[in-house]
């Protein structure tokens, strides 16, 4: 199975790049974000005509997150479970954005996750993201204590880079969000609850990045940020098999200014099967080794 993410800043204006892209990269799902519409104005029909089911949470032309496959398409959630909510008033009921969509695509709980982007750190948006992250931290936590073999993608624009490799002038981020310390301590936390970065083994920097500003000519000057990421629970790792990051779409007129990050994955009975196997070589060196001890006892 193939699995990718996307942002592709506004869905509508991007539709006919990104149909395009998935028929000639063979994607089965792809979570996409900042779709930037609502769930009527999203173009289902565009992705049906090429064999893709659509699950989409939108509510303005803001934010917003689907996930679109062709290996089924189930048990949608369009928020994990404490999910926080945001208002820029403080006085008023903050308002669960659509940052999060959850589905199971051919056995993979997939989630497109657009995390808030907290703007400056003295912004109330700041706090807000800080807390999203812990929040879905604490979910994913749970849901690994609840069954340890789940198959788990947390995918999607993380506005976060995680270390100074990931960005081409840390110093110009000093004091800026992104690269904040607490910024970088919330995604290590999603890691250390038990979710792989599965991208950077086949994707190693420094330089390499997923998204470039439309600004200063930051794509052909290289000059860019590695914040999109597929983090897989433990049995959904197990099953990677390659990754990269398709920078090619980022080039050409009406690109998005972020790229596609695509992992492979083997099938799951293929790792079951390497896993019996494994556990079967490991029976059989300890009975070896058992009965080499019991021979050389006997012979002394």
């Amino acid at each position: 199975m193939r699995l990718a993410t996307w942002n592709v800043n506004s869905v509508r204006s991007r539709v006919d790049r990104i149909v395009d892209w998935l028929g000639r990269s063979d994607v089965d799902v792809l979570a996409i974000q900042e779709t930037k519409c609502k769930d009527e104005q999203f173009p289902y029909q565009r992705f049906a005509d090429i064999g893709y089911e659509v699950a989409h949470v939108g509510h303005s032309q803001w934010n917003g997150v689907a996930i679109a496959s062709r290996v089924g398409l189930t048990d949608v959630r369009t928020e994990f479970e404490h999910q926080p909510g945001f208002h820029k008033d403080p006085a008023e009921t903050p308002v669960v954005e659509a940052r999060a969509l959850g589905a199971v695509c051919g056995g993979v709980r997939v989630w497109s996750l657009y995390v808030p982007n907290g703007r400056t750190l003295d912004d109330p948006h700041y706090r807000y993201k800080l807390d999203w992250l812990a929040a879905l931290r604490d979910d994913a936590r749970s849901w690994l204590d609840a069954d340890p073999q789940a198959q788990v993608a947390l995918v999607g624009d993380w506005n976060v880079a995680p270390t100074d490799d990931d960005v081409w002038d840390p110093a110009l981020f000093e004091g800026r969000t992104h690269t904040s310390p607490a910024e970088r301590a919330a995604f290590e936390a999603v890691v250390d609850a038990g979710y792989a970065d599965v991208v950077r083994p086949f994707t190693p920097g420094p330089g390499v990045y997923t998204y470039w500003d439309y600004t200063q000519l930051r794509f052909p000057r290289r000059e860019g940020l590695r914040i999109d990421f597929v983090l897989a629970s433990p049995a959904l790792a197990a099953r990677v098999v390659g990754a990269e990051i398709d920078r090619q779409e980022r080039k050409g007129k009406g690109a998005s200014d972020h790229a596609p990050v695509v992992v492979d994955l083997s099938a799951a009975s293929e790792t079951r099967s390497a896993s019996a196997a494994s556990a079967t070589r490991s029976a059989s060196a300890a009975s070896a080794t058992r009965s080499a001890s019991a021979a050389s006892a006997s012979g002394s």
